[in-house]
Formats: structure tokens, sequence, C-alpha cells
């Protein structure tokens, strides 16, 4: 992913509200499946990590990008942007790089 791509996808990104939150129990297999789920339906997902969870914001969003096969656009503070684009119907259309 180019930078200017990366910077097309967190213009989009900021009007977004966090689809999901880590907590307490911080990742578990059931929110990696959900995540893996919602990318069926949006293409861009953010995320929010909340205060009573221990782990670092930055390890979460690449283990989670990892797992589910995506692409970390951003972190920012205790919220974080992943991209995965739909192989079928692509609904967002990158910059050319």
């Amino acid at each position: 992913m180019t930078s200017k791509q990366r910077a097309y996808l967190k213009s989009l990104a900021s009007n977004l509200n966090p689809v999901f939150q880590v907590g307490k129990s911080s990742l578990t297999p059931e929110l990696t499946d959900a995540i893996r789920e919602s990318f069926n339906k949006n293409e861009l997902i953010k995320i929010a990590v909340l205060k009573n969870c221990a782990d670092d914001p930055r390890e979460i969003a690449e283990m989670i990008a990892e797992r589910t096969h995506s692409q970390l656009v951003q972190v920012i503070g205790k919220k974080f942007v992943l991209y995965k684009a739909d192989k079928d119907k692509p609904r967002i259309v990158l910059p050319k790089a």
C-alpha cells in the first residue's frame, strides 16, 4: 500500500465510529472471528481499545491485521483502522500506486 492510498483511507476513516471495542480480556478468538466476518460488509473498520485493556494498541492492531489478512491503515492513540478489499465487489477504489 502506498502512502497516497494510505492517506486516502485515513480520510475515509476519519468519519467512521469504532465498530468494535477491545476490552479487559484483550484479543479473543470470538472478537477476531467477529472482525473477520465484519469485513464481508465493510472494507474499512475502526476499532477502539478500551482503557482497561493492558495491551499496546499497535500490537493488538498488528495481530488482528495478521489474523484477518487485512492491512493496518493507522493507529491513533487507542484507536486503529483496518482495511481489507472485497475480492468480488470492491466498494473503495484506491488511488493508483
